[in-house]
């Protein structure tokens, strides 16, 4: 992680700006790179509304924070006074699960024939399942030569009896269609199943209470006439 720059809060240097190649580099304005009369400031530690860029800028310092842009096109421009390196950190991290996130489900193939042993098709289903896990969908088709036309139904036996044994990692999108010469059937990879929580401690039984007395209603005495 790199090395937090010092916030610079002193007056403004005569010549040329030192912070100029910085503020090329940084992402956002920062400290005193704001050079704007007012800003608007946002977030749990201030109480937002509109100050004078001094006064942010004290705000920020007596924090020992920084004083961030954030929305430079608004106006004012809006602000937050946070720990800048923190703020960076935490943005690159989401990125990069952002990325990790959206991965591009592509679709694998896997053909069978009409003819296909145990040992082959345990061996096409493992390769499916790892797809199914990855996030893939899977199109699987058999194929039908010459007089193997005449066994769609070996065919369709075939899909359903994969369906089955890729139960818990995909499902199929619809039941077996043909498509010329093939019997084409499509997986798609199942939601993880949430981790069952841990089951909670059985509570110590309560002593049972003692019934209370019955209320006896009391007479009222009668009303003479």
């Amino acid at each position: 992680m790199q090395q937090r720059p010092r916030p610079n809060f002193g007056g403004n240097n005569r010549g040329r700006n030192p912070n100029f190649r910085r503020e090329q580099q940084q992402e956002h304005r920062t400290n005193r790179m704001i050079r704007v009369p007012e800003v608007r400031l946002v977030g749990e530690n201030v109480e937002v509304g509109v100050y004078k860029t001094e006064d942010a800028l004290r705000m920020a310092e007596e924090q020992g924070l920084d004083l961030v842009e954030i929305s430079p096109n608004a106006a004012p421009p809006v602000c937050r006074i946070i720990d800048y390196n923190k703020f960076l950190y935490e943005k690159k991290k989401k990125e990069k699960e952002m990325k990790a996130k959206a991965h591009k489900s592509e679709v694998k193939e896997i053909r069978f024939t009409p003819n296909t042993d145990d040992h082959d098709f345990d061996f096409k289903a493992k390769h499916a399942e790892s797809f199914l896990k990855d996030g893939n969908k899977v199109k699987t088709y058999v194929q039908f030569k010459g007089r193997a036309i005449m066994f769609k139904e070996r065919g369709e036996l075939i899909l359903l009896k994969f369906a089955e044994r890729l139960a818990e990692v995909g499902g199929l999108e619809s039941m077996p269609t043909m498509e010329g010469k093939r019997m084409i059937a499509i997986f798609a990879p199942k939601a993880a199943k949430k981790k069952e929580k841990e089951p909670k401690e059985p509570r110590e039984p309560r002593e049972p209470k003692e019934p209370k007395e019955p209320r006896v209603a009391e007479s009222k005495p009668e009303e003479k006439a």
